[in-house]
C-alpha cells in the first residue's frame, strides 16, 4: 500500500498523534509545557461541565462576580443620547471647521461629500440625578437610573467600520480569531453553576427580525481558547439550544446511557493521543445533557410577578426581544451565569437617523432601566457588573440631506459614550467630556482597551497577567495595552 492511500494516511496521522501524546511524558512534557498554557494539561479525571477556571485567580478581592453586557451593535449616537452640544444650534448647516476635523480620516460613505454640514440634535435634553447629568429625552427611563450610572463620555478606538471596531471592543484586536470577553472569563474564573454555560449570549430582534449588521459566532467564539470556553447562544424559537431535546424515541436514560459510552470513547482515545479538545467535548456533551433541565427552568418566566414583567415593559412576554432578554439576563446572573452578552442590532443610523433612534431607543429605554432596579432591589446589582454600548459613536455633521427634521450620521471612533453600573464602579458620575463638536477629547479619554482592564479589575483580575501562551506569545483581552480607569471605581 502506497503513502498516498487514504487508510495509509489514517496510520501515518495516528503514528504521529501517538508520538506526541507519548512525547507528553518523561523529557517531551517539560519542553511541551515551557511552551503551551496549563490548561492543556489539566487531569482528565476532572474534564467536567463545570471548569473551575485559574487556581491563582481571582487576583484581588473582586468587587463583581459576573457580567451583563447590552450591546448596541451599529454605533448609537452619542449626540441624540448622551453628550449635550447646545451650541450647535448656531452650528446648523455650517461647515465642520478643518481646525477639528484636523486631517483625521473618515469613511469612504462621505469621502465624497463637498460639504460636512453641521446636524445639531432635534432632541431636548434635560439634567437628571443628583449630579445633573445631561439625558436626552429619548431616554426617560434610563435618565430616572443617572444616580447608578457611570457615563463614560470619551470612550475611543481606531476601528472606524463596524466589523473591525466590534471584533476590536469584544476580543481586543481587530483580526479575527482572538478570544471574545466572555470566553476569556470563563477560561480565568470558570463557572458558577455547573448546570449551565458559563457565558451565554442573547440576540434581541427588532420589529420581528434582527437587520442590521451581521454579527459572526466569532464574536462570542473562544479563539485558541479551549472550545468550552465559547458564547453558548440562545435561541428565541423552538429548542432555545438546538439539538436540546431528545430525538423521538429516545428516552432520557437511553441517552445518558450514550452519553457514558461515549465519554468511555472518548476517554480512550484522550488517552493514546492526549488532544486536549477531546475533553472539552466530554465536558460539552455532559453541559448539554444538564441543560435539558436547566435551560427550560431558565426560560420558564411564569414564577415572575406582574409587577416585575409590567416593569420591562410590554414586550417582556414576546421571546427574543430586548426586553424578554434583559429580563432573562437577569435570571441568567441570578443562576450564576458569569457572562452575559446581550445584543440588539439596527444602531447603523447614517440616514432617517430621528425616526429611526426613536424607534430604537423606545426599544431599549424602558428595559435597561429594569433591570438595573431588578438587580438592585433583589441585592444583586452590588455584584453584578452592567455595561452598555455600542462599538464607536456618530458624526456632529449629516451624512446626505440635511434638514431641520431629518439627518444621518456617519461613523465616528474618535469620541463616543458608554455606561457602566453595579459591581464596584463609582455611581452617579459623567466621566470624561467632548469638544463642542462631539469630535474630539478634552478631558480624561477612555480606550477599549482601558475599558476593558477596568471591568477585568471589577472582577479582581490584573488585566496584563490573564494571559494565554499561543504561538510562542502570550496574549490577553488587552493585548499590549490598557490601562485600569481608578475615576471609574467605587
Amino acid at each position: 500500500m502506497n503513502n498516498h492511500h487514504p487508510i495509509r494516511q489514517q496510520q501515518l496521522i495516528e503514528t504521529r498523534r501517538h508520538f506526541f501524546g507519548k512525547a507528553a511524558t518523561g523529557l517531551g512534557s517539560a519542553a511541551l509545557a515551557s511552551l503551551c498554557n496549563e490548561e492543556l494539561f489539566a487531569d482528565s479525571s476532572k474534564a467536567t461541565g463545570n471548569q473551575v477556571g485559574i487556581p491563582e485567580l481571582p487576583h484581588f478581592a473582586p468587587k463583581a462576580k459576573r457580567v451583563i453586557y447590552l450591546f448596541m451593535s451599529g454605533a448609537p449616537s452619542q449626540l441624540d443620547m448622551w453628550d449635550y452640544k447646545p451650541k450647535m444650534a448656531d452650528w446648523y448647516d455650517k461647515d465642520l471647521p478643518e481646525t477639528v476635523r484636523n486631517g483625521q480620516r473618515i469613511t469612504t460613505m462621505t469621502s465624497g461629500q463637498k460639504r460636512f454640514p453641521i446636524a445639531p440634535s432635534i432632541f431636548k435634553f434635560d439634567q437628571h440625578g443628583s449630579n445633573g447629568a445631561w439625558v436626552s429625552e429619548l431616554l426617560p427611563h434610563t435618565a430616572k437610573m443617572v444616580d447608578d450610572l457611570a457615563v463614560i463620555k470619551t470612550v475611543n478606538t481606531e476601528a472606524i467600520n463596524h466589523d473591525p471596531a466590534i471584533t476590536y471592543i469584544q476580543t481586543g484586536s481587530q483580526l479575527p480569531g482572538r478570544p471574545s470577553t466572555g470566553a476569556w472569563l470563563s477560561y480565568g474564573l470558570g463557572s458558577m453553576n455547573e448546570n449551565l454555560p458559563a457565558f451565554v449570549v442573547l440576540h434581541s430582534t427588532v420589529n420581528g427580525g434582527f437587520g442590521g449588521q451581521a454579527l459572526y459566532a466569532r464574536l462570542w467564539g473562544a479563539g485558541f481558547l479551549s472550545t468550552r470556553h465559547q458564547g453558548v447562544s440562545l435561541r428565541s424559537t423552538g429548542d432555545p439550544v438546538l439539538y436540546l431535546s431528545n430525538p423521538n424515541g429516545l428516552s432520557s436514560k437511553l441517552r445518558r446511557q450514550m452519553l457514558d459510552q461515549l465519554a468511555e470513547f472518548n476517554q480512550e482515545r484522550y488517552d493514546q493521543v492526549g488532544d486536549p479538545e477531546i475533553q472539552s467535548r466530554i465536558a460539552q456533551y455532559e453541559m448539554a445533557y444538564r441543560m435539558q433541565t436547566s435551560v427550560p427552568e431558565l426560560t420558564d418566566i411564569s414564577d415572575e410577578s406582574d409587577a416585575t414583567l409590567e416593569m420591562y415593559g410590554p414586550e417582556v412576554k414576546k421571546p427574543g426581544t430586548f426586553a424578554a432578554n434583559c429580563l432573562l439576563a437577569r435570571r441568567l446572573a441570578e443562576r450564576g451565569v458569569r457572562f452575559t452578552q446581550v445584543f440588539i442590532r439596527q444602531w447603523d443610523q447614517h440616514g432617517n437617523l430621528p425616526n429611526d433612534i426613536k424607534r430604537q431607543c423606545g426599544i431599549i429605554d424602558q428595559p435597561c432601566a429594569a433591570l438595573l432596579k431588578d438587580l438592585k432591589q433583589r441585592g444583586m446589582l452590588d455584584d453584578t457588573l452592567v455595561v452598555w454600548g455600542g462599538e464607536f459613536g456618530r458624526t456632529i455633521y449629516c451624512q446626505g440631506g440635511l434638514t431641520k427634521t431629518n439627518y444621518g450620521r456617519d461613523h465616528h471612533p474618535r469620541c463616543f459614550t458608554k455606561w457602566m453600573a453595579g459591581g464596584g464602579v463609582r455611581p452617579g458620575i459623567v466621566h470624561g467630556e467632548t469638544d463642542d463638536f462631539s469630535y474630539n477629547i478634552t478631558e480624561k479619554p477612555v480606550h477599549i482597551h482601558d475599558l476593558n482592564a477596568t471591568m477585568l479589575h471589577l472582577l479582581g483580575i490584573n488585566h496584563e497577567r490573564l494571559t494565554f501562551k499561543h504561538q510562542g506569545r502570550d496574549f490577553r483581552l488587552t493585548d499590549v495595552h490598557g490601562t485600569v480607569v481608578p475615576d471609574l471605581l467605587a
